[in-house]
């Protein structure tokens, strides 16, 4: 069972480093937003390819701005961090509990 507990434990770890890096992602997004970027800069055009498709339905979601501030960027950035906590942490609890960490 040792092996299902570090898989376990291994899909955690990568889940956690795939999400880190996406809010990263976000952030430097949100960021550059800010300073009205050149649309047609390649690193614009791919944080946009990476990030609409997760910010555009939450904020249809939402349905309201804070004047000129887009909180949408917020409530995908506290959703990451909330899987983080709760799904992440219960899959490594899961793979120890399997045998998994033990060399």
């Amino acid at each position: 069972m040792f092996v299902l507990g570090n898989f376990l434990m291994g899909v955690a770890r990568v889940a956690d480093i795939l999400l880190e890096a996406y809010k990263w992602i976000i952030i430097i997004a949100s960021l550059i937003s800010w300073v009205n970027p050149d649309p047609y800069n390649p690193i614009v055009r791919f944080l946009r390819t990476v990030t609409e498709p997760v910010l555009r339905p939450v904020r249809r979601l939402i349905g309201f701005r804070l004047g000129p501030l887009d909180i949408s960027p917020l409530i995908v950035i506290l959703a990451i961090i909330l899987v983080q906590y709760v799904l992440i942490r219960s899959l490594i609890q899961i793979g120890y509990r399997f045998g998994g960490g033990y060399v």
